[in-house]
């Protein structure tokens, strides 16, 4: 059995998206003769808790953690919040206002914490390793970001010990879609540019989630970009008690920022409400996670609020279940530049319930590929609000007729288990 080295910020009993691909590949490692080592925080500035997730760790897995300081207390004081708030990702704003202190405090870490507030854990992370390894043998070192603090681990670590090391990149870097929010100065933008360089190119293999984000890190470094999706796990799925919804419950899983609240939605459900018979009577929208305060003017700008039934958070392995208790699944993409290239976490989670996908976004990006590719759904553009209320009035149609189902084929190759096999070809690839 080869062992492999995980640096990665999130980890259980962390929850949100961030932790849910290394923990996935972690538990078919061992099955393929890998025994993986993970490397994480102790004491972690997590967006959420989900302690089930601690169930799905593998007994052959070694967790090794080491305590971190972040800049985060500060940041609390200085905005006002309390000890205990949580930092939400995303640029994502439960509430309204925007002080002068957050506009202090955002232009701090842009321009002080590169790349990011985990920065401080560089140093005493690299002494760590280099002494954990002299000890313990390990194979291939793997680091996964954002936060990107983990590949700058990474490669000082290879560096110092030749220990082949692949940059595992589940967002972009400086294409991440809040980049020119960070009020970058032109110091820091080159300070970010020359660090994802240096990465780009010390990693003896570089992979993304998606195609159109691998051609964005191939125009900053020419090189080959291994693209390995996020996916679905197969353990996770039962098909067992599933029956036809009795309301057109749209459910949406995950939090909904700024950029992903589209008003052109909120806008054709009014208008479903209003001219189609009996939509009002049926009609229910349930949102599990966290939203931005937009989404939540918008609901009551629009007469919604009375259909939305808000749920702060439930733990992972509940998640399926109640996507498959949905008539139709709701995923809106970021109307950003880097729209074309996102395929959220949550995307593979919606093709594996077998429930239908009403996703807005760009018709000709990754997620459209594969929408289309799997007959898993429909996709509208961000300003096609005709799109939109057809796709909805289908829906409702199909729903009342007893009819609405979900093709979802050939979309086993987004098993977790089967992606793992394609993440241990590229261990072996550079031994």
């Amino acid at each position: 059995m080869k062992k492999v080295l995980i640096i990665t910020y999130y980890w259980p009993p962390s929850g949100g998206a961030g932790v849910q691909r290394w923990l996935k590949f972690t538990r078919y490692l061992p099955e393929n003769g890998w025994i993986p080592v993970v490397f994480t925080p102790e004491n972690p500035e997590a967006p959420a808790e989900d302690r089930s997730l601690l169930d799905e760790v593998p007994d052959e897995v070694e967790v090794v953690k080491l305590k971190i300081w972040e800049p985060f207390e500060i940041y609390k004081k200085l905005t006002g919040r309390s000890k205990n708030s949580k930092i939400n990702a995303g640029f994502l704003k439960e509430e309204t206002g925007n002080s002068f202190a957050e506009k202090v405090s955002l232009w701090i870490r842009g321009n002080l914490f590169i790349p990011d507030a985990k920065r401080f854990w560089i140093r005493p992370s690299v002494k760590f390793l280099v002494k954990m390894l002299k000890e313990q043998k390990v194979d291939v070192i793997v680091s996964t970001g954002p936060p990107h603090s983990m590949h700058i681990i990474a490669e000082k670590v290879s560096k110092r010990t030749k220990i082949p090391w692949i940059a595992d990149f589940r967002d972009p870097w400086t294409d991440i879609d809040f980049y020119d929010k960070l009020r970058l100065s032109g110091w820091a933008d080159r300070m970010h540019h020359k660090l994802q360089l240096k990465v780009l190119k010390n990693a003896d293999e570089v992979v993304i989630v998606g195609r159109n984000w691998a051609k964005g890190l191939q125009r900053h470094y020419s090189r080959k970009i291994e693209v390995i999706t996020n996916g679905y796990d197969k353990a996770d799925i039962t098909t067992k008690h599933v029956k036809y919804p009795e309301k057109f419950s749209i459910v949406h899983v995950g939090s909904i920022n700024a950029d992903r609240n589209h008003s052109f939605f909120w806008a054709s459900l009014e208008y479903c409400i209003e001219n189609v018979d009996g939509f009002s009577e049926d009609f229910e929208l349930m949102l599990v996670g966290k939203n931005d305060v937009s989404v939540t003017l918008d609901i009551r700008k629009y007469g919604l609020s009375k259909h939305v039934n808000f749920i702060s958070y439930i733990p992972h392995n509940e998640v399926i279940a109640a996507e498959q208790k949905a008539a139709v699944l709701y995923l809106p993409l970021n109307n950003t530049p880097n729209a074309k290239g996102i395929l959220t976490g949550k995307f593979f989670e919606y093709l594996a319930s077998g429930r239908p996908i009403f996703a807005i976004g760009p018709v000709d990006g990754d997620l459209a590929h594969i929408l289309n590719e799997t007959g898993a759904g429909t996709i509208s553009d961000f300003d096609d609000q005709e799109g939109m209320k057809k796709n909805l009035i289908t829906f409702y149609k199909a729903f009342k007729n007893k009819s609405l189902t979900c093709k979802s084929e050939n979309i086993r190759i987004y098993e977790r288990s089967e992606l793992t096999k394609k993440m241990v070809e590229l261990f072996e690839s550079v031994l």
